[in-house]
């Protein structure tokens, strides 16, 4: 009779950092845990989503890394680079940076086979890198981006005789951008039918959602009624249930021929009930249009309102 092996337990999966990394699709602030922040797996993502500061501390640090690296291999072998002087340290580090960058001021050379093989290993490294820079500092540049400029309250106010949402929106150069796409959502506080409460995002229609040209200011209007997640949800309900109201906007600049991105999202609190937009776009002694971008977020009290909403702040 033969005795069955036991059985083998699994090998324990590799688990990831249980730290919690935040992250912003906007100004809002979202928390993910189990993911990295920096994966070294995807260098070029990494380098393309570095802040400027960040990509310049990054150049810096290779830059000195890969000297020094070469400088300690240097130092191995004394006497392989002829004038440099012994023991000093900072002659081998500039050789190998001058190396590095192909100079080559002739005061100091390779003395060695040790030498010249190490040298040219570090100009073929160094030829890869400033190639490699190059092109992530060209990528960076090439980046299309928008100047959209948002109000920094969203407002509720009546339009043609219902409560209506408006999120005020502006072009902010000087060309005209084409093809103008906006997009309005929700983050609401639900309960589904076992009781279990949650969040889920609800798009929000907007009476007017596409404009072929968008030169100016644009107000974005999504109508309080029956059909709308926002009805019958009053300022306290929003502000306890954490409300989010997130609105993306694509456009063609003709410039950059290119479609440019922006998002911006407002909390509860960003949203001011019974008041409106002042009016930014007027027209001067010479029957111009101006748009005076300085308006942008300037509101006043809504005189249709059927009734003085006011934000709990304001009471």
């Amino acid at each position: 009779m033969t005795e069955t092996p036991p059985a083998r337990a699994p090998k324990p999966r590799a688990t990831r950092s249980q730290t919690t990394m935040s992250i912003r699709p906007g100004a809002y602030e979202l928390h993910k845990r189990g993911a990295a922040r920096y994966d070294l797996t995807d260098p070029y993502h990494l380098a393309v989503g570095l802040s400027w500061p960040g990509f310049a501390l990054l150049f810096v640090g290779l830059v000195l890394g890969i000297n020094t690296l070469f400088a300690v291999l240097y130092s191995l072998q004394p006497g392989s680079v002829a004038n440099a002087r012994e023991g000093a340290f900072t002659d081998l580090f500039f050789f190998s940076l001058e190396t590095l960058a192909t100079v080559g001021y002739g005061a100091m050379s390779p003395a060695t086979l040790y030498g010249h093989i190490l040298s040219a290993i570090e100009i073929i490294t160094g030829m890869a890198f400033v190639g490699i820079m190059t092109g992530l500092t060209f990528v960076r540049f090439a980046r299309p981006k928008g100047k959209i400029l948002f109000a920094d309250k969203a407002v509720v106010a009546t339009h043609n005789g219902y409560p209506t949402l408006m999120l005020r929106i502006a072009n902010g150069r000087m060309v005209t951008l084409t093809d103008a796409n906006a997009r309005l959502s929700a983050l609401l506080q639900e309960e589904s039918l076992e009781g279990k409460t949650f969040r889920g995002v609800h798009e929000l229609t907007l009476l007017r959602q596409r404009v072929p040209l968008f030169p100016l200011t644009w107000t974005l209007m999504h109508r309080i009624d029956e059909s709308s997640p926002l009805f019958g949800r009053g300022p306290n309900e929003l502000l306890r249930e954490q409300t989010r109201i997130f609105l993306s906007v694509e456009a063609r600049d003709p410039v950059l021929a290119a479609t440019v991105y922006a998002i911006r999202d407002y909390g509860a609190a960003d949203i001011a009930l019974g008041h409106r937009y002042a009016d930014a776009v007027s027209s001067d002694s010479n029957g111009r249009t101006v748009a005076d971008l300085g308006l942008l977020s300037q509101i006043e009290p809504d005189p249709h309102a059927a009734a003085p909403l006011r934000h709990p702040e304001d009471e």
